[in-house]
């Protein structure tokens, strides 16, 4: 069959041994005189022994058995299928996947062509099946005996005196898309509302709108109606905006297309695009004004400001007004952690001041920003660099530095990113340096570094990013509506200063509590102790080639 190590790997316990694996593989490369039941026999033990997980182990046995059906299979690749579709009913629990699995294999033979004289057979077989199927006892589930019909191409006049239960018996269950599925196929055309709204009242509406689509124009109409009156708005929208039909709804169009819209701008403030966000708006001012409430409802008051500036958004109810009528979210502030002072260093003299401040700290904490590019593989160079003491944050602005003392900039980093005394704290930093590399490609300091402890890796089980990690160990969130504001702007404002502080200033706290924490009295806590010793990492050359240093100890915080 041609099975790779992934689909069949045996170990020395198996029950099938090696002998009979070399007979399965044989018995699928020339399936000249192989029995449809043998071959579904070695189906299933392939399965069985099978490594990999259930969807990938399915689309892997799909590729071989269509490969097989190139191995020529007598009487012919249609007739082999239909019989093996047969006999499939008594290799249960397998009977349903794999007949999935043997149709889909078959359909994808079939775009390659097919031999009239074997589907024409083939075509009898299933015919007979379907019959069977739905006269007698059931043989296949109901799902599967209408892609049958589909892939053996079987009429209306071929199973006219047995098509009417079917239908009864599919509408019973309730198995709405199927029935449409099988009506299209069939051509049948039942013109019938009733049918519709019982679909729409089930909540069946993939099926009640492919049944709209294959009835007409009329009934997708109706539908729409349907969904307006039910307040689906939405629903309506997608549906008339796909089949053309926005004259026939004018208003409703026209109202999907806002709310659409506007849900894209809400999605794209909940990720900090605001550039983003306001480029959509198009200098609409309904959209602009709704913009400005999102931006209070995050908090992000200098935005409302730029916005009702730029805009000249005069009329715009207060501020003060539509903050007290919006949910207060608390979030951490950088005045609850006891920093005294935020640096903006942009000077060479500034720079070597921070640095003798920096160099003779235990612990700091180190993050980054840059200005976010939308462009697709587009990247902007990092603009500043968060540099957090117990009571002080540094904020290096590299741009400047980087173009009036390069020299200047690399020796005092230098002096901070290699020194094996300072441990240095960030969150997901990997990434960080990499975009430090990228962008300052000629600088020694990004080069490598030593005593970096990642915060990321102790919480992995968290989940909201550095805010979810500062909740769990603090209590309260940050807030990360300004995470992709402009970087590059200068100056600064405030609270984007306070915003970049946050970041590197709260690691230091989270890793006194993972401290505390793991030295905490007893014997038991050696372990905890060197737990978080052992995240610690080093690296040279490559930023992506990062390795942990092994016996590493951390420094003596």
């Amino acid at each position: 069959m041609g099975v790779d190590e992934k689909t069949l790997k045996l170990s020395d316990g198996d029950n099938m041994n090696q002998q009979e694996c070399a007979i399965s593989l044989h018995a699928y490369s020339d399936l000249t005189n192989v029995s449809p039941a043998v071959f579904l026999y070695l189906l299933k033990e392939c399965y069985i022994y099978g490594t990999c997980k259930a969807t990938a182990k399915f689309f892997a046995l799909q590729q071989q058995v269509y490969q097989a059906l190139h191995k020529m299979p007598k009487p012919g690749p249609a007739v082999f299928v239909a019989r093996c579709l047969s006999l499939l009913p008594i290799f249960e629990p397998h009977c349903e996947g794999f007949s999935h699995l043997m149709i889909a294999a078959l359909r994808r033979f079939f775009k390659a062509g097919k031999t009239q004289e074997d589907f024409s057979e083939a075509k009898f077989l299933i015919t007979q099946l379907f019959k069977v199927a739905v006269c007698g006892t059931k043989l296949h589930d109901d799902r599967i005996l209408v892609k049958m019909l589909e892939i053996f191409d079987i009429k209306l006049t071929d199973i006219k005196e047995v098509i009417g239960p079917f239908i009864s018996r599919l509408l019973e269950s309730q198995s709405y898309l199927t029935t449409v599925t099988l009506l299209e196929h069939l051509s049948i055309r039942r013109d019938d509302e009733s049918f519709l709204h019982e679909m729409v009242e089930k909540q069946e509406h993939r099926a009640a709108e492919k049944y709209a689509a294959y009835i007409g124009k009329p009934m997708l109409c109706v539908l729409i109606q349907c969904y307006i009156d039910r307040k689906m708005l939405k629903q309506a929208y997608e549906l008339l905006k796909k089949n053309n039909l926005r004259e026939e709804f004018p208003e409703v169009y026209q109202m999907g297309k806002e709310s659409h819209i506007c849900s894209s701008l809400k999605k794209l403030a909940e990720k900090g695009c605001w550039d983003i966000a306001e480029m959509r708006a198009k200098s609409d001012r309904k959209l602009l004004e709704f913009l400005v409430y999102l931006a209070m409802e995050a908090g992000y008051s200098e935005k409302v400001d730029e916005l009702c500036d730029r805009y000249s958004l005069k009329g715009f109810i207060q501020a003060n007004e539509v903050k007290a009528s919006l949910p207060q979210i608390r979030y951490l502030h950088v005045d609850e952690l006891a920093i005294d002072d935020i640096i903006w260093v942009d000077e060479p003299v500034g720079l070597h001041e921070a640095t003798s401040q920096i160099e003779v700290c235990k612990v700091i904490g180190l993050d980054c920003e840059w200005k976010p590019n939308y462009v697709k593989g587009g990247s902007n160079k990092v603009s500043i660099m968060q540099i957090a003491t117990e009571k002080t944050v540094f904020i290096i602005d590299l741009i400047k530095l980087s173009h009036d003392a390069p020299a200047v900039l690399d020796s005092c980093l230098i002096r901070i990113f290699h020194s094996p005394q300072i441990l240095k704290l960030g969150y997901n930093f990997q990434c960080d340096m990499k975009q430090l590399s990228q962008s300052y490609g000629e600088f020694a300091c990004f080069k490598s570094f030593e005593m970096l402890l990642d915060i990321q890796n102790m919480f992995k089980e968290v989940g909201g990013g550095l805010s979810g990690v500062t909740k769990e160990v603090l209590g309260l969130g940050l807030n990360k509506t300004r995470r992709n504001s402009n970087w590059e702007d200068r100056p600064l404002t405030r609270n984007q200063l306070e915003y970049a502080a946050l970041d590197a200033a709260v690691l230091i706290h989270i890793f006194y509590h993972i401290r505390s924490r793991s030295q905490s009295t007893g014997v038991s806590n050696e372990h905890n102790q060197m737990e978080w010793k052992s995240h610690i990492i080093s690296h040279g050359g490559d930023p992506t080639k990062i390795k942990k240093k092994e016996g590493e100890k951390g420094s003596n915080t």
